[in-house]
Parts: C-alpha cells; sequence; structure tokens
C-alpha cells in the first residue's frame, strides 16, 4: 500500500504549516481525510486531527515532527466523527492542549466521554479567533450549513493558508488520489458530487465566499481532497462555488419530483 509522507505547505522563522500524509490502506473502509499541522512560536496547533480510524498514524506524523507536551490548541472545524471522534485520544496524549469547537455541539462531546469543561473552547457563531505566542491571531471564520450546522474555518494570516474543513472537498477513486491541485478545471469532476449534496445552499456558499473574499487568501487546505495550491485555483475555486446549486437547490434531484 502507497504512503504519502507530511509535505511543509509553508515556512518562515518559527512559523510552520504542514500538511500530514496519508496511507491508502485508510481508505479502503472510510471517507479520505487531510489533517494539518500549525506551528507557531513553540507552539503546535492540530486542524481537524481526525477519528479513532486515523490516530495510530497521525499520532506518528505528530510526533515525528513535535514534542506532544507542545500541542496547545485543537481546532475541530466542526463534529463529524472523520474529525472530532479521536478527540478523548487527543486530550490524553496532549495534555496542555485547549479544543476549540462550535458552541453549538459542546453538550455533544460528552457522547465521545468528554466531561471535563475546561478543556473546551466554545465558538460563538460568529467566529473569533485563535491567540498564539507572540501575538499572532488564528481568524475563525464562520461556514455554517457547509455542511454542519455548527462549521467554521480557519485563516492563517501569515501563510495566507484558508483552512476550509468541507468546502472544496474532493473525493477520488480508490488509488486516485493526490495531494496538490495541479489542474483546477480537471479536479472538479472530483469535488462536484460532494458539494451538491453535502451543502446546504447557494445561499450559504455565496455568504461564505463574500467573507473569505475579504481575506488575503492564497491558498485553500480543505479536510478531504487536495490543496488547493495558488491565487489564480483559489480564485476559479471561489468563482465555481459561488455559482454552484446545491443541497435545498436541488432538492428535486434528491427527493425525486
Amino acid at each position: 500500500m502507497r504512503h504519502v509522507e507530511s509535505m511543509t505547505l509553508f515556512e518562515q522563522g518559527d512559523h510552520k504549516y504542514v500538511m500530514l500524509g496519508w496511507e491508502e490502506r485508510e481508505e479502503e473502509v472510510a471517507v479520505q481525510t487531510n489533517q494539518y499541522v500549525i506551528a507557531s512560536g513553540g507552539e503546535v496547533i492540530l486542524l481537524d486531527p481526525g477519528g479513532a480510524h486515523v490516530f495510530p498514524r497521525v499520532l506518528a506524523n505528530v510526533a515525528e515532527l513535535y514534542d506532544l507536551k507542545d500541542i496547545r490548541h485543537i481546532f475541530y472545524s466542526h463534529q463529524d466523527p472523520d474529525v472530532s471522534s479521536g478527540i478523548t485520544l487527543w486530550l490524553s496524549m496532549a495534555e496542555k492542549a485547549a479544543v476549540h469547537i462550535s458552541e453549538l455541539w459542546v453538550r455533544f462531546l460528552p457522547h465521545f466521554g468528554i466531561y471535563d469543561a475546561k478543556r473546551i473552547t466554545p465558538i460563538p457563531d460568529k467566529g473569533g479567533t485563535i491567540s498564539l505566542s507572540g501575538g499572532r491571531k488564528l481568524s475563525i471564520i464562520p461556514s455554517h450549513f457547509l455542511h454542519s450546522t455548527g462549521c467554521f474555518s480557519l485563516y492563517d494570516p501569515v501563510s495566507k493558508i484558508l483552512f476550509s474543513s468541507d468546502v472544496g472537498a474532493a473525493i477520488f477513486p480508490r488509488g486516485g488520489r493526490y495531494p496538490v491541485v495541479e489542474d483546477f478545471d480537471s479536479h472538479i469532476k472530483h469535488m462536484e458530487g460532494f458539494h451538491r449534496r453535502y451543502m446546504g445552499s447557494n445561499a450559504v456558499c455565496r455568504r461564505w465566499v463574500r467573507r473569505v473574499s475579504e481575506l488575503d487568501v492564497e491558498h485553500i487546505a480543505p479536510q478531504h481532497g487536495a490543496f488547493i495550491k495558488g491565487r489564480e485555483n483559489v480564485k476559479k475555486f471561489l468563482s465555481w462555488f459561488e455559482n454552484l446549486a446545491c443541497g435545498s437547490d436541488i432538492l428535486d434531484d434528491i427527493y425525486g419530483r
């Protein structure tokens, strides 16, 4: 089975953004997922580190790069099991980490075995920031109904990378996964079915694009699929997503007439 190594997406001084690797065998029984790590000023931030299914591999990936005691933040974009079902494992390994998740999902965490509210930082609907050492801040951008009722993207103004969660996701055929989008137009076929079915409506797509367009985004890092690299590809994606009919727009297709 193919093993793909972790890839550095950005590095400048003490600030680094890494896309962790994967093993193809993970995808034989589960949806493909991406995990990311930001290291800044000696602090480590995990972005959607995933469920129990991938925990051993993700833990090994992170431990190869950083000391687990330096993990200070775990950002969960939403509540899906492929995002957050490994939360108890991560909190036991990263004893100094605070969990950031939508306030809508905090009361569901006990179903994962989480009862220590002191470790949880609820994110209000309008978003907020995660403060890092040295005065740096990551911006939490609302992406509600894309697809979760309580969902967020995370923008890093240093690397200019937007972690977009399920927005920008792609689902590849077995053995056809690649880490970086080289040709956006040919990549659309891997995104279209997922976005039409999982995104709430074109109205929320347009609302997210309007908010994201206010940021200086150079790259988009989705939780599934491939890293959307470069301003030109970001521009193409935002234009495509802004005009997408999806969710409640295509109810006749979903329910049948």
